[in-house]
């Protein structure tokens, strides 16, 4: 096997893995990138509509950062670590006046400032955006910015596993997509990037490289996540091919309608209307369709009709683009048909706000990978871009200060790099038995069927009792390609590894916790219950069983108090 060394390496190339190898690169140590997908690939291009940001002199004259946090707070249903809230708000104009300064071309008001948009569960409109292309934008603009850095781009890899050394992290072994060859990669630090994992479900906003990876890695290395059992839905997927209509469309003014033409959201959040948070729009949504006002198939329209053509094709083109593509549908002339999917994970590797992992030295994680907690039980939208850039040059930051004192370890551990290969190839080896893809799929339903927008304890323990059979018959899983020159399958396969440790913990976490609160809606516990649950699961894998413990939240100034919209 080949071994290489660096510094440190960064297992992910959206924006928080690139911001994250900026800070450690420009301050002169050498850094792997390792990618699945070319890194303006990443999913992080696919957040369309915007990046929150409070800046001083360019926001809403009644805005302040402290409103910002307090949004935050409030729109994770005060499951949030308020200091991480307030670090997010309080860099947030510094992380949009960089990415500028990088080339990032804002949408501009008529007088020359960044142009606002409303997002649910702002109180002020503070969303900045490049129409509904926000995320591509800044990723091309930090992937420019970090090209001519000390950085190594291993683009198409595949990260397999980390290697510790007791409690302290060694490196890590990856393998070459076109070849299939393994690498031992030793390093003093790692930083986990590696994003979210719609695929876990049936319908996801998510693009198919989206997997768990770096979940399913951290577990079996020891590493505990945090919040697990927290889910996002989007209450605006395209229907059927589960496209995301951003959330953009409804900060333009976009509104949700029944199969009566009647304006549902007033019923269930009277003040935010279309604005509300996105777990109460994708319960709302489903409500409405359970009770017979949805249209045949299971959704809703979104009705942009009154905005006019050309304000349409200019702010919301890909909103646009999608809906005629990919649904048949003029958006000009009617609604665009959308319902509920899968699109973020709240849980993580738990990481304080420096993204440092409490459970093993030189482990470090960033963006959706981690969980700050910042976010709480359901995250506010255009928070998510902020938070790559915010949380990812704070962990990039970290590492050089871990480094500066940081000794690479000196044993070998050659042996500990073949089992992980031997181990990868073991759980494709089968000749017969049951197809990859059969237990996906079953994964992928079970998951939308039992863990999803509306939960309760028979269907969440059906849920997991499904799962556990899942792992048993990955067992005798085999893959029908067995060449050696990018084996998609094979690679496909070692996915389902990761989707399989992670819906294992979701699940087990999901039923420990009896109320509901954020995007954890329990049918059987309808209430928050602070008495008993304002605190954080921390869930640990241990073979084929998940222990769970609690970390308290933390809290500066904002005490719980009734979510309402």
């Amino acid at each position: 096997m080949d071994k290489t060394s660096y510094d440190a390496i960064v297992v992910g190339g959206g924006l928080a893995g690139l911001m994250a190898a900026h800070e450690i690169a420009v301050s002169g140590y050498k850094v792997a990138v390792i990618s699945k997908v070319f890194p303006t690939r990443s999913h992080s291009s696919s957040a369309e509509g915007g990046i929150a940001a409070y800046i001083q002199g360019n926001s809403d004259p009644n805005d302040d950062p402290q409103y910002m946090t307090y949004d935050t707070v409030k729109g994770g249903d005060y499951l949030v670590d308020q200091d991480a809230a307030e670090l997010l708000s309080m860099k947030s104009g510094e992380i949009v006046r960089i990415m500028e300064s990088w080339g990032t071309l804002f949408n501009r008001q008529p007088d020359g400032r960044v142009a606002v948009r409303y997002f649910g569960g702002q109180t002020y409109p503070r969303t900045r955006f490049v129409g509904d292309k926000t995320g591509m934008a800044l990723l091309h603009a930090l992937f420019q910015r970090v090209s001519g850095l000390n950085i190594d781009f291993y683009n198409e890899w595949f990260a397999l596993d980390l290697i510790r050394n007791d409690k302290k992290i060694v490196g890590l072994v990856a393998m070459e997509m076109k070849s299939m060859e393994p690498t031992f990669f030793k390093t003093k630090a790692v930083v986990m990037a590696t994003g979210g994992m719609g695929m876990l479900y049936a319908h996801s906003t998510n693009a198919y490289i989206n997997t768990g990876d770096g979940y399913g890695m951290a577990l079996r290395a020891g590493a505990a996540l945090k919040d697990p059992e927290f889910v996002q839905f989007h209450p605006t997927a395209l229907y059927p091919s589960d496209i995301l209509i951003s959330e953009a469309a409804r900060g333009e003014g976009a509104i949700l309608k029944n199969n009566k033409g009647e304006r549902f959201m007033t019923k269930y959040a009277p003040k935010k209307l279309d604005l509300a948070p996105r777990d109460i729009v994708s319960r709302s949504i489903i409500t409405e369709v359970k009770e017979g006002r949805g249209f045949p198939g299971g959704y809703v329209g979104l009705d942009l009709t009154h905005l006019g053509e050309e304000y349409i094709k200019e702010r919301l083109a890909l909103a646009y683009e999608a809906a005629l593509n990919f649904a048949g549908v003029d958006a000009t002339k009617e609604p665009i048909p959308v319902r509920p999917a899968q699109h973020y994970y709240m849980g993580g590797i738990d990481v304080d706000i420096t993204g440092t992992n409490y459970d093993l030295i030189g482990l470090f994680a960033a963006g959706e990978a981690a969980c700050v907690s910042v976010h709480g039980a359901n995250r506010l939208g255009s928070n998510s871009l902020l938070e790559t850039l915010v949380f990812g040059r704070e962990t990039g930051k970290t590492v050089v200060k871990f480094l500066s004192s940081a000794n690479e370890s000196s044993e070998s551990l050659d042996k500990e790099a073949e089992k992980i290969v031997d181990e990868a190839y073991s759980f494709t080896k089968s000749e017969s038995g049951v197809h990859f893809g059969v237990v996906l799929n079953k994964l992928r339903e079970t998951m939308w069927e039992n863990i999803g927008i509306f939960r309760d304890e028979n269907g969440m323990k059906t849920g997991l009792s499904e799962i556990i059979k899942l792992r048993e018959m990955a067992k005798n899983m085999y893959v029908t390609d067995k060449s050696k020159t990018y084996n998609t399958e094979f690679f496909n396969a070692l996915e389902l590894r990761n989707m399989l440790d992670l819906a294992l913990v979701i699940a087990n976490a999901a039923i420990n916790r009896t109320e509901s609160r954020g995007a954890h809606y329990r049918t059987d516990y309808p209430e928050r219950d602070d008495k008993n649950w304002l605190k954080h699961t921390i869930a640990y894998l241990r073979g084929n069983t998940v222990e769970i413990g609690y970390k308290p939240v933390k809290i500066t100034k904002w005490q719980p108090e009734a979510r309402v919209y």
